[in-house]
């Protein structure tokens, strides 16, 4: 006769107990889902500069530019820029401006770090972290050397944020020649 009693105040215990269910920091689970949408887009795939070389044609054909996210699946800013990629929104400007390609690089920040000669392609010898944001002309031109690898506070971006850069990268000038340094060029 105990086990249909224990069988039903666990039926009316359980649900109850679970509604106040809380996490180590004692908010409710959502209260601390992200305010962000998040996506797992970096993807190991056989050959990822055979991505980029394809986009970069598709962007020469298409008259766009090409959109390189270096991030990695572990990574909440890597995972919430892909989101926000992902969202209607910002598909409507990918679709109008860029070729999008996610690059899986592994955790380069410990020496671990995989595809960075695709960064190095366009001028950037070192990425720091995840995720890095490249936005390359048609003919191979980084854009935004300048700004290509801040993007490890991209889940703290908000969404107007992210877009508006993006919407300004779309049609920046691309320098043609990169400064290096102890060496002036003349304008």
């Amino acid at each position: 006769m105990k086990k249909p009693f224990a069988a039903l105040a666990f039926v009316i215990a359980a649900p109850l107990a679970l509604a106040g269910c809380t996490t180590q920091a004692g908010q409710s689970a959502e209260a601390q889902m992200p305010a962000h949408p998040e996506a797992t887009s970096y993807a190991v795939t056989a050959d990822p500069m055979a991505e980029v070389e394809a986009a970069l044609a598709r962007a020469a054909a298409e008259d766009t530019r090409l959109l390189l996210v270096m991030g990695a699946n572990w990574c909440h800013d890597s995972r919430a820029l892909a989101g926000w990629l992902g969202t209607e929104r910002f598909t409507a400007l990918m679709d109008e401006h860029f070729e999008l390609v996610f690059v899986n690089i592994g955790l380069p920040q410990t020496g671990d770090g995989h595809n960075l000669e695709i960064a190095q392609r366009f001028g950037l010898e070192e990425l720091p972290g995840t995720p890095n944001l490249l936005v390359v002309t048609p003919e191979g031109l980084l854009v935004n050397s300048d700004t290509a690898t801040t993007w490890r506070n991209a889940a703290s971006r908000s969404e107007d944020e992210i877009y508006t850069e993006l919407a300004e990268l779309a049609h920046r000038p691309a320098r043609s020649i990169v400064p290096v340094e102890g060496i002036e060029i003349a304008e």
